[in-house]
């Protein structure tokens, strides 16, 4: 090894040691006849001393040479620091430099490596191995690490095993766009980059292996976001000869065990939610349950007084802001022009204060009288001090914009602590969802999900109202995991297709292969896939997942650093037998 020690690890108790360092340079401070030299590795920083007259000169004028980011070895005695950083874990102490030895020169790097850096997002992306130097990049990849080794030693603990399933598969039409990959010897065909290994993990039930996992890179191409990017990464799980219940109680233990031994918290029993209720209490089949401030709906209270707007509405629905009642004018108009913008998609927002003295003043005085308000205040269990909002509209677009009017003021108020945290289980999903553009339903999950036995009466009389037997499991308003219980039987799944629009022939060419196995003894199963990248960036307190990904793709799905996508050369193209059309102004 060309070092004896790293720069994280030396203490008081290694004073008069003689030590080898080697790492980056991350500063160099010459005072004169005193030049300090701060060494960083990924283990941490170690300061350096040279001091005129009694350093050796070589040594001293190297010293002076070194750019930021050079790299070098330095051999010294460990001593006590004269002036002492509380700050750092290696503050205590200092390396009287005896011998430097430049390993490697540096250009002035784009940005200041520190920190508090200078680099935007954009340059920090195209030197993103530069930017991986920083500590606070580098401990978001170590979080990543210790996620990682802690998911296996739980599932490996509870009998699971590790299988990796195939990159090229099949291209399927349900769900999110495919990325494709042509075939050179099957010319004309082409494979699909899998968006789960959906299938192959139920195949795998049915070969036998009754409780699998996988920590899986996955692909879709869609548009993206902060919490998304065209490849990531899932906790990938299936179990057979199970219920609901034993999925829930299991994958509930591994979340649990996550906060434990990663972040030091004891998570209770995670409580249960059906979609049902989070849609009606919360306008969002994601709730964030940190802070209450639930909906109320006003449709007995607010209709019949001439206000044509709620008259007129299929729903009146509010939440009441605690302590807010002292809002002026200009923070209601503001909150009135959030819910007003295209992404919420209200007309206008009613509101009515109730004063700390028990009087009430609203936007719609012309039609409420005092004793109107204080039916509202009592239906929403306000007190005096609280400020009620209110919208209108069809039901399903109003508890949408109200959910965001929900999230907008818990951010306002402190509510969403990121240090806080509170899973939920949100369960009995709808099977299927409708599609106004296509005019037919869809999977709400994926066609695989089982009906509720209770509900398989409806499929043919209220396909809408069959409920799923899927879970999502939900940290702080954001969906980190999700599953289904599947099914297992040709019958069913066959039944299923048609349900979802395909022709005999379609679902055969698509899925044969996994209803031909479902005749050769398939157990029932169930399973879940976590959102592993999102799942970090909620420990870490983070909320773009690209922080929690080595090399990510920027917002336009590109990487900037190597210059990806980008295209390739004609004998490729031919060898493929693929023809590109020319771009024409």
């Amino acid at each position: 090894m060309l070092r004896t020690h790293t720069c994280g690890e030396l203490r008081m108790s290694n004073v008069n040691e003689q030590v080898t360092l080697t790492g980056w340079v991350q500063r160099v401070r010459d005072k004169g006849s005193l030049v300090w030299i701060d060494l960083r590795d990924r283990y941490g920083i170690t300061q350096l001393f040279l001091e005129e007259g009694k350093s050796n000169p070589e040594v001293l004028e190297q010293a002076r040479n070194c750019g930021r980011e050079f790299v070098v070895s330095a051999s010294g005695t460990v001593t006590e620091r004269q002036s002492k950083n509380d700050k750092m874990p290696t503050g205590d102490i200092e390396i009287k430099v005896e011998k430097l030895e430049l390993l490697n020169a540096s250009k002035t790097p784009p940005f200041t490596i520190e920190e508090e850096t200078d680099g935007g997002d954009d340059l920090r992306m195209k030197y993103r191995y530069l930017d991986l130097r920083r500590a606070s990049v580098r401990q978001n990849l170590q979080l990543r690490h210790k996620m990682a080794q802690q998911t296996r030693l739980y599932l490996d603990g509870q009998n699971f095993i590790e299988v990796e399933t195939p990159v090229l598969i099949k291209s399927t039409p349900e769900g999110a766009r495919d990325f494709v990959v042509p075939s050179r010897m099957n010319q004309g065909e082409f494979y699909a980059l899998p968006q789960s290994p959906q299938t192959f993990k139920q195949l795998l039930m049915v070969s036998g292996f009754d409780r699998y996992y996988q920590i899986v890179k996955c692909f879709r191409d869609e548009d993206l976001r902060a919490d998304r990017q065209p490849e990531f990464t899932q906790i990938d799980c299936e179990m057979s000869f199970i219920e609901q219940e034993d999925i829930l109680n299991m994958f509930e233990g591994l979340v649990r065990h996550l906060f434990k031994q990663v972040k030091g918290i004891d998570i209770a029993s995670v409580p249960r939610m059906t979609y049902d209720h989070a849609m009606k209490y919360y306008g969002s089949d994601k709730p964030d349950t940190r802070f209450e401030m639930k909906f109320v709906e006003l449709n007995d209270v607010a209709k019949g007084k001439g206000f044509s707007i709620f008259d007129g509405a299929e729903l009146v629905v509010g939440i009441c802001a605690s302590g807010c009642a002292s809002y002026t004018r200009k923070q209601i108009d503001e909150l009135t022009e959030f819910v007003k913008r295209p992404q919420v998609g209200a007309k206008g927002l009613v509101y009515a204060r109730y004063n700390e003295d028990g009087t009430f003043k609203s936007s719609v005085d012309k039609f409420y009288d005092e004793s109107a308000l204080r039916l509202w205040a009592t239906a929403m269990d306000a007190k005096p001090g609280d400020l009620l909002l209110i919208l209108s509209g069809p039901e399903e677009k109003t508890r949408k914009q109200l959910s965001e009017l929900r999230l907008h003021l818990g951010n306002q108020l402190g509510l969403r602590d990121k240090n806080k945290f509170s899973p939920l289980w949100v369960l009995d999903f709808p099977l299927f969802e409708w599609d106004e553009e296509t005019q037919r339903y869809h999977a709400k999950h994926h066609p695989f999900t089982s009906p509720k036995r209770e509900d398989i009466p409806l499929l043919d009389s209220d396909p809408g109202k069959v409920r799923a037997n899927a879970y999502d499991m939900v940290l702080n308003g954001t969906e980190i995991g999700g599953g289904s219980i599947r099914i297992h039987d040709k019958a069913t799944q066959q039944l299923m297709f048609k349900k979802l629009g395909f022709t005999d022939e379609e679902a055969k060419k698509q899925f044969g292969f996994l209803m031909e196995a479902f005749e050769y003894g398939a157990p029932p199963h169930g399973g879940i896939a976590f959102g592993f990248d999102r799942l970090c960036s909620l420990f870490g307190g983070v909320d773009s997942i690209r922080d929690f990904i080595a090399f990510p793709k920027n917002n336009a799905g590109r990487d900037v650093m190597i210059d990806s996508p980008s295209t390739i050369a004609e004998s490729q193209l031919d060898e493929l037998g693929i023809a590109v059309k020319e771009n024409r102004s």
